[in-house]
């Protein structure tokens, strides 16, 4: 199933203003990935509190988990 996204970017260099995306499922919420310079963090939907991750541990996970997608 798929999922509806929605970011929004800061007009320059990605540095201490996160990329917010705010992802969608069958018309709700599903949750929002904020990336930054230092990490990444996943806040599912009604919550405060973030699920955070730096990026070397993201490489290593990706990694270990990954499914295969060419370019």
């Amino acid at each position: 199933m798929a999922h509806n996204v929605r970011f929004t970017m800061p007009a320059r260099e990605l540095g201490k203003t996160d990329v917010v995306f705010e992802v969608w499922k069958d018309g709700e919420k599903f949750g929002t990935l904020k990336v930054s310079k230092g990490s990444l963090v996943w806040f599912p939907r009604d919550t405060s509190k973030g699920h955070k991750i730096g990026w070397t541990q993201f490489d290593n996970m990706m990694s270990t988990y990954r499914q295969v997608e060419w370019r």
